[in-house]
This record gives C-alpha cells, structure tokens and sequence, in this order.
C-alpha cells in the first residue's frame, strides 16, 4: 500500500488538511488517523518524566503501526494518507534518536521505506496564530522545536515537500491536495461539486 505522511510541528495544521482531503478527493484514498490524538485521547498518562515519555511514544508507535495496516488488504485503494508516521516518534523520544528503533525493533532506514512521500507543514511562529487546542499542550516555541527535530528526524527520506506557514490557510490545504493529487494513479483524483 502506497502511503504519504502529512506531519510537522503542532498546530501546523496537518489535522484539518486532512480533514479537507477526506472531502475533496475521491473513493480511492483512504485515511489514518494520527495515533497519538487516539493514545491520549484514550486516557493513556501523558507525564513529563523520561520513562513515562518513553513509554507513551512506544506506545503511539504501536498504534500508528496497527492504523497503518488496516489498510493493507485494500486492494480498491491508490494510497493512504497518514496524519503522522512512525518516524514522527523518534522526533518525540527524550533519549538518542537511535535508541527509539531498537526499542520498537526497527531502523529508521526501514521506517522510512514504509512511505511513498512525506509531506511537511510548518507551524505558525509565536504570535503569529499558534493556539493550544484539544490535546495540545506545546507552547508556540515548543511547537518550533518539535518542528525542527521532526524534519531532522525525516532526513535521509527521498520524496519530501515542506509548506510553509501562510496567513491563507486554504493556501496551504491547496498545496497538500495538489501534492496528493499528483501521486494518485487513478483517473479523477477529486471529488466532483455536487
């Protein structure tokens, strides 16, 4: 299964993106849903000590994994869109960037394989319209330094495509879908107005 990965800092707008995708393109795309939303969302602890960080991020892993092969067998799908991906964790783990894929029994060159393309959207700087919604905890300097350690944690992938911050929000949700559109193989890639 083809799948694209739509990360980037908090309150980049990688969630609402994908909510435009879900209505704009057609039948043949499908859907995963970003797996920490879903692990704390769930009640899962969300502790700032380094064993309880660790855990939680072992844990989204497993569960972005598991969202991830839902689709496996969908053989009426082109892609799938994923709000995040496994490598998203090791941007999150508080110990060396290596030691999160032994702990998951992985290599980042192997996760990395896993997705066609990566698509990278940035956060709005601080005053510039970040604001702490839902399960969101990260300050707007935090959301920066998350966005750095998520590109860095990314490098190495071959087919990477950053958007950066813009005041014109659907100009942003244009330039995913566009990116999209053009990895599916299928002959109308967005849903007609009805």
């Amino acid at each position: 299964m083809k799948r694209i990965v739509v990360t980037g800092g908090p309150g980049a707008g990688k969630t609402a993106s994908l909510e435009s995708a879900r209505h704009t393109l057609c039948q043949h795309v499908g859907f995963a849903r970003e797996s920490a939303s879903i692990v704390f969302g769930g009640g899962f602890p969300r502790e700032r000590r380094e064993h309880a960080e660790c855990a939680a991020q072992r844990a989204i892993f497993h569960v972005q994994r598991e969202l991830e092969a839902l689709f496996d067998d969908r053989t009426d799908l082109d892609l799938v869109l994923c709000d995040r991906g496994t490598v998203d964790c090791a941007a999150y783990w508080p110990r060396a960037e290596g030691h999160f894929y032994s702990e998951v029994g992985t290599t980042h060159a192997a996760e990395l394989a896993r997705y066609a393309a990566v698509i990278h959207l940035r956060p709005p700087p601080d005053g510039d319209g970040y604001q702490r919604l839902g399960l969101r905890i990260e300050s707007a300097a935090d959301a920066a330094r998350i966005d750095g350690r998520i590109e860095r944690c990314w490098r190495g992938h071959p087919r990477r495509f950053f958007i950066e911050h813009t005041h014109d929000f659907l100009a942003k949700v244009r330039a995913v879908l566009a990116i999209v559109e053009g990895e599916l193989s299928c002959a109308h890639p967005v849903v007609p107005a009805a």
